[in-house]
């Protein structure tokens, strides 16, 4: 009997992303997951979408957080010392607004961002020291549940976990639900969540936000191709697919997906893999979940939280939850 030669494949190969991708592009539909996105290049890209005049969410929240920051932080405070960590901070820009009531509520405040990004942690710490020096930025380079451990949050006082930016709308119904309990499980009682949480809206102004004229987004998706090239030795031509949005209203969600221009075959070198796509066969990359009214509080009140306060924009769009361990 003679021996199989089975192919050597590099240490790259067991890594995360190539994982995601052997699962995600021998699946019928094809998918891969959103966090490939967020390399330096499309932390960066994410970051210009914020600013986009058709990207309501980031602006809807930060006026939301600007007039209702020192209510929010006094009512998760209860008189007690505050500490904030955030997930998924990224570079922190709203997260001032909160800070900065702290620091008004109790002369001095202690945050733990935490992100997959260290480029994207350092410019907020540098940033937050810079603008407010009573703030100690303690960042984590994790992912959320993991870094949550590492944190050094006093027990003594209260934890505010942060989870803003509508992220939580990334995550598939059940998957959200189980977030949410993980978290509440590492908690105590008197500590809390701010959840913000993007509602449903009419179909024109949710697809802008995921197809903006600049083709921001655009270059966003095509991004994740950029780094399975660089990664995994993947060939793929970014010209050679599309972004698509589309709003799926029986499941309550705006997907992102990437479109194959034509029939092709694609090889990623690091999983000693070849990829056929069919002319119009797509690669499914996000799902924006947008929540009905009442969703989110039954969500979170089956994670063990009760809902403390409700803030919202005169237009109804945005919701932030303030949720309480009790």
């Amino acid at each position: 009997m003679s021996a199989i030669s089975l192919p050597k494949l590099p240490a790259i190969a067991s890594s995360p992303v190539a994982v995601e991708v052997l699962n995600g592009l021998t699946e019928r539909p094809k998918t891969l997951s959103p966090w490939l996105f967020y390399d330096e290049a499309g932390s960066r890209l994410f970051e210009e979408i914020t600013e986009l005049p058709e990207y309501y969410v980031t602006r809807t929240e930060r006026q939301i957080l600007a007039q209702h920051a020192d209510e929010i932080v006094a009512a998760a405070a209860g008189g007690r010392n505050l500490s904030m960590i955030e997930l998924g901070a990224g570079t922190a820009t709203k997260t001032g607004l909160l800070l900065n009531a702290a620091v008004g509520l109790q002369g001095s405040v202690t945050y733990y961002p935490i992100d997959v990004s260290e480029t994207a942690l350092e410019e907020a710490r540098t940033r937050l020291e810079e603008e407010l020096p009573q703030v100690t930025v303690e960042p984590i380079v994790a992912d959320y549940t993991e870094g949550m451990r590492q944190s050094g949050a006093s027990h003594a006082g209260r934890r505010l976990v942060l989870y803003i930016g509508s992220s939580i709308g990334n995550f598939e119904p059940a998957d959200a639900a189980h977030l949410l309990a993980k978290v509440r499980g590492q908690l105590h009682p008197g500590d809390g969540m701010l959840l913000g949480v993007d509602l449903v809206k009419d179909e024109q102004t949710l697809l802008a936000a995921y197809d903006d004229a600049a083709g921001t987004t655009a270059a966003f998706n095509k991004n994740m191709l950029v780094r399975l090239n660089r990664d995994l030795g993947a060939g793929f031509d970014p010209d050679a697919f599309a972004h698509r949005a589309v709003w799926n209203a029986n499941h309550s969600r705006v997907e992102m997906h990437l479109v194959s221009l034509a029939a092709q075959r694609v090889r990623v070198a690091a999983l000693d893999l070849e990829v056929d796509f069919a002319q119009g066969e797509t690669i499914h990359t996000e799902n924006s979940y947008k929540y009905r009214r009442g969703e989110a509080e039954q969500m979170l009140s089956r994670a063990g939280f009760r809902t403390a306060g409700q803030w919202n924009d005169d237009r109804g769009w945005f919701a932030v939850y303030l949720a309480e361990v009790e």
